[in-house]
């Protein structure tokens, strides 16, 4: 049992907690451990330097510092909720969830919780469960944005689109949300006709996610709506052959959009909420609807010959890359079963791409003069030089399929929103076939499906 702390040591924990909350980690671990030294069995000093190391990125040892206040402590919510957070850090997604349910046991209205509780379910593909956790978050504090966010994402997940993109719009209130909501002066845009003015759709989130919203450019321009389209730099050329009769720019530039004459905005994650609200909706979507340089492609296509099978295995997102990433050695069963050249369409450091290539003995093509990171409109023309795309969930799945190359999307037991819970096609592009995880971490069965399906495909 811990005993009642005397005013010093006390007094030496509200100073490191001041530093801890002005983010001066190092000297708040410092003032912490110098208060665990009075009093070693102080459950609060325990905890708190458990979450500064914690967010020094030193999981393990947080872990057991928290373990160690909890055993002193037991009753103490916020300690098992922040045990929860540091489980869920390291991918312990079972222990994650037995604290949270611990904290709320122990407390429980406590919003961000439930919200928690929610992640880890999600992530152990119970998402019933999980829905019904983000809808309690909400009824405890309804304008917590990641809670509607959230839930909005678990609809969509579902395939329920009508309310799912009503809720993802919670997303322009996330602090922080990774693409800031613009301040044009024109109005948002809510389908209405815009006679002799253009209708400006601006790109948002990540290169995949503009990709697959720019899909719904073709409809507006069938539905003679007069377009322009605001996108990443590195998209602009691949965009602009794409989508003739569109502006194509790049960069917030009200100046700009005035000599446009554009009359209302959109940002293009928001198109489907008015386009894309059942699954037959998707039936309209235009596939092909990117279009590669036809004489890279050509020249890719010439130099290399055969069979041209393009792979990419490993993605660097740091909350969901290692789910998604799959060790590049477990492909070598693929590389025998198809009597192909198969093509690296990995991004990352050509040398460090080739040093793995080589541990993992992976007869792999790897095109020095192709940098997907810098240069997109040359790697589309790599990418549609392919017959057949194997890719995880990231970048190059949306532009292979947006081009109209066979892909074959390989997907971790839980799966993104946008590529609904189950099935082995995808609505955004019909070029795609998925190989889902049957059970968390099982990469071995999707490969053996995958290789059973190279053999059908292209029998040697």
């Amino acid at each position: 049992m811990t005993q009642h702390s005397s005013p010093a040591l006390q007094a030496l924990i509200r100073d490191a907690l001041r530093l801890h909350q002005a983010g001066r980690l190092p000297e708040a671990e410092h003032i912490y451990r110098q208060a665990l030294a009075l009093d070693p069995f102080n459950a609060d000093g325990l905890h708190l330097l458990g979450m500064a190391a914690f967010q020094s990125g030193r999981q393990d040892e947080a872990e057991q510092l928290l373990l160690r206040a909890i055993d002193l402590l037991p009753t103490a919510a916020s300690y098992h909720a922040n045990l929860g957070n540091i489980l869920q850090s390291q991918g312990k997604l079972a222990q994650a969830e037995a604290s949270y349910r611990r904290a709320l046991e122990l407390r429980p209205e406590q919003a961000e919780v439930h919200l928690n509780l929610g992640h880890v379910l999600k992530a152990q593909g119970h998402v019933e469960l999980a829905l019904a956790c983000y809808q309690r978050t909400l009824a405890l504090k309804p304008d917590l944005a990641e809670a509607g966010a959230a839930e909005s994402m678990v609809l969509l997940l579902k395939g329920d689109f009508a309310r799912g993109w009503k809720a993802f719009e919670f997303r322009w209130q996330i602090r922080g949300w990774e693409t800031p909501m613009r301040a044009y002066p024109q109005p948002l845009w809510c389908g209405e006709q815009l006679p002799s003015a253009r209708l400006l759709v601006w790109g948002e989130q990540g290169i995949g996610d503009e990709i697959m919203f720019a899909g719904l450019v073709p409809e507006l321009v069938r539905a003679g709506h007069r377009c322009a389209l605001d996108c990443d730099p590195r998209l602009q050329t691949l965009f602009a052959r794409s989508f003739p009769g569109v502006e194509v720019v790049s960069g917030f530039d009200p100046h700009r959009d005035k000599e446009l004459n554009v009359a209302a905005h959109l940002p293009s994650g928001s198109l489907p909420g008015l386009f894309r609200t059942s699954l037959e909706a998707f039936a309209r979507t235009q596939s092909p609807y990117l279009a590669a340089d036809p004489i890279r492609r050509h020249s890719f296509r010439e130099s290399r010959g055969g069979l041209l099978i393009g792979l990419a295995w490993h993605t660097r997102n740091r909350q969901s890359g290692p789910a998604r990433s799959i060790d590049l050695a477990l492909f070598a069963p693929l590389f025998a079963s198809a009597k192909a050249r198969w093509v690296s369409l990995q991004y990352g450091d050509p040398a460090v791409l080739e040093a793995e290539a080589s541990r993992a003995s992976a007869p792999l093509l790897i095109d020095r003069s192709v940098d997907q990171l810098s240069n997109i409109d040359i790697f589309a023309a790599e990418v549609a030089a392919m017959d057949l795309v194997i890719t995880i969930d990231n970048s190059t799945a949306h532009l292979a399929a947006a081009l109209g190359i066979p892909t074959w999307l390989l997907l971790p037991f839980a799966p993104d929103w946008r590529w609904l819970l189950d099935g082995d096609t995808s609505p955004w592009y019909p070029p795609m076939r998925i190989f889902r995880q049957p059970r968390p971490g099982d990469w071995q069965a999707v490969l053996d499906q995958v290789r059973s399906a190279l053999e059908g495909e292209f029998p040697r």
